[in-house]
């Protein structure tokens, strides 16, 4: 990892899953900097930092919250500031946003690119849907069907940012970029299909 061997935990990655890891038993607030109780930052300090980032977010007013009181798109963005507030080298996610609706999948794709815009950093960003990685990706990785997935192919999103990620799928640049991927895109989905995976 950045060219040093990896054991034990990453402490130079954020995470993101399709879940949301948020306790139950804490407020909105507690979920968010739960990070940054984890490396010694507590006190007033991660109280101050975290009311920033649940603003960023858009969660203002609900930092007493708890994540039973809060829609799944509220309970996202506490996940979304919980794994950018630790400021981590590279941040992984897992098919964040496959589980929620399509407007509040929109709402969650902007906020990422606004949070990416203002602290940039490397995003492996996993999902199954082309649009999704294209209106958000510098550059698309596409793995084979498994098992024993690898790597078939990488296409460079030139794409101009800002991002409209309302408009930006009848652009014709990303038009022709998905035709391309969606090509050899195509037979591993057969491939998937035809295995039942």
């Amino acid at each position: 990892m950045f060219g040093e061997p990896l054991s034990g935990l990453n402490r130079r990655a954020g995470y993101m899953f399709q879940q949301e890891g948020l306790l139950p038993w804490k407020t909105v607030l507690d979920n968010v900097t739960l990070g940054l109780v984890f490396r010694g930052i507590g006190g007033r300090e991660a109280e101050e930092t975290g009311r920033e980032w649940i603003h960023r977010v858009g969660l203002d007013g609900f930092s007493d919250a708890f994540p039973a009181q809060l829609s799944g798109g509220m309970r996202k963005r506490v996940a979304m500031a919980q794994s950018w507030i630790v400021n981590s080298d590279i941040l992984l996610m897992d098919e964040p946003f496959s589980a929620l609706d399509v407007h509040t999948r929109l709402r969650m794709e902007g906020i990422l690119l606004e949070l990416w815009t203002a602290e940039p950093r490397t995003v492996l960003f996993v999902t199954h849907d082309l649009e999704e990685a294209l209106a958000l990706a510098g550059e698309v990785v596409v793995l084979s069907a498994g098992p024993a997935s690898h790597i078939l192919n990488r296409y460079v999103v030139d794409l101009p940012r800002p991002r409209d990620l309302i408009d930006i799928r009848t652009e014709p640049r990303f038009v022709e970029l998905y035709r391309e991927i969606w090509a050899g895109l195509k037979q591993e989905v057969l491939k998937s299909y035809a295995q039942g995976t």
